[in-house]
């Protein structure tokens, strides 16, 4: 099994609320966001979604699938969103949001192994591994500007978020 540690941030120009919300209801995001082709619920979890599961279905930009049930573990209104993958793909997943005056910073951190045979095959070969992660950068980059188009509010850059998070690192 190969391991990847991902990290993707959107910052937009909308209040934290409307974004949460897009987040949180992931049962609608294959209305909005063209890499997310179903999203099934197996399992309802709480009012909040905490214990919720959903199977989604992702397609990238190579012409593969990818199948992984999501068991909902944090549920933070307006704070963070946890989940545990199983299928395709082995981790956690965590959304986090933050007000940052009339915007919203979105952090995502996808920490998860392959499972599956042939990914984890292709997944050692280096070239490979960089092929996968520019199709997950590809998706997410896809992700954040369907969200701004959804709530009609500009993605802008995170450049300084990210050198922050970068310095804030220990080394």
């Amino acid at each position: 099994m190969a391991q990847f540690r991902l990290t993707t941030l959107w910052c937009i120009e909308a209040p934290l609320q409307p974004v949460w919300d897009a987040i949180h209801d992931s049962m609608n995001w294959p209305r909005w966001w063209k890499n997310v082709e179903a999203v099934r619920e197996l399992q309802s979890g709480e009012t909040d979604g905490l214990g919720a599961v959903h199977r989604y279905t992702w397609k990238g930009v190579l012409p593969y699938r990818v199948i992984i049930d999501v068991r909902v573990t944090r549920v933070t209104p307006l704070v963070a969103l946890e989940g545990e993958a199983s299928g395709a793909l082995e981790g956690m997943g965590r959304w986090h949001f933050a007000a940052d005056g009339s915007r919203t910073v979105v952090r995502y951190d996808w920490h998860v192994r392959t499972a599956s045979a042939w990914m984890s095959a292709l997944a050692f070969a280096p070239f490979a591994r960089l092929v996968l992660r520019w199709n997950h950068d590809s998706i997410m980059r896809e992700g954040g500007l369907a969200l701004a188009r959804l709530l009609e509010a500009p993605l802008v850059d995170c450049s300084a978020e990210r050198s922050a998070e970068r310095s804030a690192k220990p080394r």
